[in-house]
């Protein structure tokens, strides 16, 4: 009764959904001057926000790391001797589907190959624009992007599971805002939330369909433009919404294993049939190459360099943004397939682990994609779409491999859009984890629609400013999340008395929760 209580839908649903409408007209009728606003909205920002979106991103790692240090990170996100929901390959799989997906089968070998082309301070295909290229990758992919989608689903999967909290991002605030969480400033953070998730995830449902469609084009001589980006969208829209209609444990859980499978088995095959010990090698260098440097590039805005500083704002401004966007979808999402974890397995898992895994993959397939282009040329010239495609076709059995990396980007699609219509449901429910069929059906066509939009739009212009602008408004949110959330759980800390780390171990640890939890609850009763 309690669940069908909250499942019923909330202002937030009928606000978004009204704003997600009116944008989507406005997109359709008038797209000229669609791109055009959008387009004056992103430079704005990037010539007068750098600084505070370097800055914000580098603290998210800061705050991060201090419950990976102090006995904040030993406790559990749920009950004291509540036991992990998902086995832990399968868990990884669902927050590394949901974190990056589509954006790394469309940047893998994209983004090093442009770098190398235009790298922000190397001489363009020298050596050292190659190492600049991957360093550059790592940076924009690694960890300060899952430090941002750690920040919220920490602050959720708190809230949720230990204050018993509804799952929504107002819920967050409520150690700062108190009661206001439940009124209209609730109401219009949440707005806020809902209006940055579908920004962000119709982002990547639009990279996805650009590279399904360039794959096509590529291997088949299909026409390349929106008409045949619309069908696209209007197939993968069906079966997206038949995994979404199955739910959690089914068809996500098992799209997100069979995704990472197909990642897995085309990160092999390229790693045995491209270069295998330049890969090898470029990766270890690269990576200490970044992380020497990177205190400077975390805050690097380039003030009195013009070209760096534009360079900068295409890429990693951009990606700060996209980060920022995706948070609230990415962040709800790990947070609600991660109860029963430690808040320090959390973090770790979340910040390092996906990293370190896009670290190999975007050693893999860029320096796949450079030393092919140095051996054969044409890549200079590519749209960006169709870069892995050349760079398979390079290679023995590429007609084959570029047919599963297609099919890897429409189950990406389908993982991503399906997450995103569980995650939107329960922004728009007060929080239920089982939002009914008819709303994920809502919005699953909503965020398809926004990322036609975006298509017809500009495409890939329109995309990244999307992100860029959307990201904005939330940062101010995500600052709020993180003092709450240090509170909330410094206070739980104390309740605790774990002001040193305790030699509690095993069953010890789990009796003192247990009785402490029995405390609250007599409390609870006696008030």
């Amino acid at each position: 009764m309690e669940e069908n209580q909250k499942s019923r839908l909330t202002p937030v649903f009928w606000i978004a959904l009204a704003i997600v409408s009116a944008l989507v007209l406005y997109g359709v009728f008038f797209s000229e001057n669609f791109e055009s606003v959008t387009g004056v909205m992103q430079g704005f920002i990037t010539n007068n926000f750098s600084w505070y979106y370097v800055s914000l991103t580098t603290i998210f790692i800061a705050f991060c790391l201090i419950f990976v240090f102090t006995p904040m990170g030993q406790i559990r996100l749920g009950k004291p001797t509540e036991k992990p929901e998902f086995k832990t390959v399968s868990w990884f799989a669902m927050l590394f589907s949901a974190g990056m997906g589509i954006g790394l089968v469309f940047w893998g070998a994209a983004e090093p190959i442009s770098h190398y082309f235009t790298p922000p301070t190397a001489e363009p295909g020298t050596d050292t624009a190659m190492k600049e290229a991957l360093r550059r990758s790592f940076f924009h992919w690694g960890f300060h992007a899952w430090a941002v989608y750690a920040v919220v689903g920490l602050a959720l999967a708190f809230a949720q599971f230990r204050r018993n909290e509804p799952g929504l991002i107002s819920s967050t605030l409520r150690p700062i805002l108190g009661k206001h969480v439940d009124g209209p400033i609730g109401t219009a953070i949440d707005v806020l939330a809902v209006f940055a998730t579908i920004a962000g995830v119709a982002t990547s449902l639009g990279l996805g369909v650009m590279q399904i469609n360039g794959g096509l084009s590529y291997l088949f001589g299909i026409p390349n433009n929106i008409y045949v980006q619309i069908i696209i969208i209007a197939v993968i829209t069906v079966l997206f919404m038949y995994s979404a209609w199955t739910g959690l444990s089914k068809g996500i859980q098992y799209l997100s294993n069979a995704n990472m499978i197909l990642a897995g088995l085309l990160m092999i095959f390229t790693l045995v049939l491209g270069p295998t010990v330049l890969i090898l090698n470029m990766w270890t260098d690269t990576f200490g190459g970044m992380v020497s440097n990177f205190i400077n590039m975390s805050y690097d805005v380039a003030p009195l360099n013009q070209d760096k500083n534009d360079w900068l704002g295409a890429w990693t401004i951009y990606y700060w943004g996209w980060w920022m966007a995706w948070s609230p979808f990415v962040g709800i999402f790990i947070a609600r397939v991660s109860r029963g974890r430690t808040i320090r397995e959390f973090v770790l898992a979340v910040m390092v682990g996906p990293a370190v895994v896009s670290f190999l993959w975007f050693s893999i397939f860029g320096v796949t994609a450079i030393e092919s282009d140095r051996a054969n040329g044409g890549f200079a010239d590519l749209a960006t779409e169709a870069v892995l495609f050349e760079m398979f076709n390079n290679m023995p059995l590429g007609f084959i491999v570029s047919l599963v990396a297609v099919l890897l980007i429409g189950t990406f699609f389908i993982t991503s859009a399906d997450s995103a219509t569980f995650v939107l449901g329960m922004q728009t429910t007060n929080g239920s984890l089982t939002p009914s069929n008819r709303v994920k059906m809502i919005w699953g066509i909503a965020q398809v629609m926004i990322a036609v939009v975006l298509l017809m739009g500009g495409g890939l212009t329109a995309l990244q400013a999307s992100s860029i602008i959307s990201a904005f408004p939330f940062s101010l949110i995500l600052i709020l999340m993180m003092v709450a959330t240090y509170k909330d759980i410094a206070k739980e800390q104390r309740s605790l008395n774990l002001l040193i780390e305790p030699d509690y171990k095993g069953t010890e640890y789990e009796k003192l929760m247990e009785d402490h939890e029995a405390k609250l609850r007599r409390e609870n009763n006696e008030g």
